[in-house]
């Protein structure tokens, strides 16, 4: 059986639609993907040794409030751009139409209205904790309350953004479960309880690095199997995905330009401008001009991921066009579609699907730390320094922000 491009067909090797077994990964795509939970430990490490001397929870949890605004956007791109999104946006695409191109343009007003809204709010007050303004607007209890039900979210999302990943890639390459889960958790542990927010910071950065080069091998490498952009566009048109002009005010519409461009704001505004992993970043910039900056250099990564990740979904579009398999049961989910492309189109070249799994993993490494580290900021900040004020001395509440 074979895939199509709209003018020839392209025999997809030894996968499962020829001979029902999986293409296994090679040594070199095992090195591949070690090498980014090698370089993340590395760089916890060296933080943890250069800043020894260190002895508060501020330099800990906010990096000395002293951050060059370049690392904190690439970490603020990182962050919430989780291996769900890599997986998730393609899926969009190949499942639906082109429509959501368009929540590009929500990210904007997102990335305006949490940098000159909010984050100026948070900033001024000088907080650790996202969750202090609800003590000086409201109550103590208010404040613990909710910094609770933020933990609670991110253990729960985390667990989520780690195993989903781990399960589709199980699922199509036979990538173990378990060991990835396993070892990403626990480098992931490591380098954050001993690195502090400039580990994360740091690595971050480059893992918002490894994602982009890995969006950029797989959608390379499938232009040239597909036959080029031309052939995903007619395909798409075809299909009837391509479509970017869905103006009406619906709400059971999957997706219409108001929905993606305006509606994204307040999901999406949420996250950039209150959650606590997104806050602890930005203040932890000497300045709010460079705080705001900070956002708005996240706005070009965010528009990369998402519209790579979109044309992805076009050419997994135009290369299952007639060889669907969510319709032939080769997978059981969608999310499963872009690692058995991936092995498709990159499987005969030695290391490039070990590639996709370093930034895969990397949009989870990423997710995870902030998690961590923001989880550890308000169990410290919003439960300890309050409720047992006379215990929690300077310092005790590195050590105890490192145990969280």
């Amino acid at each position: 059986m074979a895939a199509t491009n709209g003018s020839a067909p392209v025999f997809l090797g030894d996968y499962s639609f020829n001979t029902g077994r999986l293409k296994q990964f090679s040594p070199v795509d095992y090195v591949m993907f070690a090498s980014i939970l090698v370089i993340s430990a590395g760089i916890g490490f060296y933080h943890a040794w250069k800043d020894r001397k260190q002895k508060s929870s501020d330099d800990f949890l906010l990096a000395g409030r002293n951050m060059s605004p370049y690392p904190v956007a690439l970490s603020l791109l990182a962050s919430f751009m989780s291996a769900i999104t890599l997986l998730g946006t393609p899926a969009e695409i190949y499942n639906y139409t082109t429509m959501y191109f368009w929540i590009g343009l929500g990210y904007l007003f997102v990335i305006a209205g949490a940098s000159h809204i909010y984050i100026p709010v948070f900033y001024n007050l000088g907080v650790t904790s996202a969750y202090e303004y609800l003590e000086k607007r409201f109550c103590a209890g208010v404040r613990t309350s909710a910094s609770m039900i933020f933990v609670l979210q991110m253990i729960l999302y985390m667990a989520i953004v780690l195993y989903a990943p781990s399960l589709a890639l199980n699922a199509v390459t036979g990538f173990t479960l378990w060991g990835s889960v396993i070892s990403v958790g626990i480098v992931c542990t490591l380098y954050t309880a001993l690195g502090g927010m400039k580990a994360v910071l740091w690595t971050d950065s480059f893992q918002s690095i490894m994602m982009i080069i890995s969006l950029l091998a797989i959608v390379i490498r499938s232009s040239v199997v597909v036959g080029g952009w031309d052939a995903a566009w007619q395909s798409g048109l075809r299909t009837n995905r391509i479509w970017f002009t869905d103006f009406r005010v619906d709400p059971s519409v999957r997706h219409s330009v108001w929905a993606l461009a305006f509606g994204a704001y307040f999901t999406w505004v949420a996250i950039f401008g209150t959650n606590q992993a997104m806050v602890q970043r930005t203040v932890t910039c000497p300045t709010l001009r460079k705080a705001q900056l900070a956002m708005w250099l996240n706005f070009p990564g965010l528009c990369v991921i998402l519209y790579i990740s979109c044309v992805i979904g076009m050419f997994m579009a135009a290369f299952y066009e007639k060889c669907d398999p969510m319709k032939a049961k080769f997978v059981d989910d969608s999310n499963q579609i872009l690692p058995m492309f991936v092995m498709d189109v990159l499987g005969d070249i030695v290391g490039l699907p070990g590639l996709f799994v370093a930034g895969l993993f990397s949009g989870a490494l990423s997710t995870i730390s902030s998690g961590l580290n923001s989880i550890s900021a308000c169990v410290l900040e919003d439960v300890i320094r309050i409720y047992f004020k006379s215990y929690m001395k300077e310092s005790r509440a590195r050590i105890v922000s490192q145990v969280l």
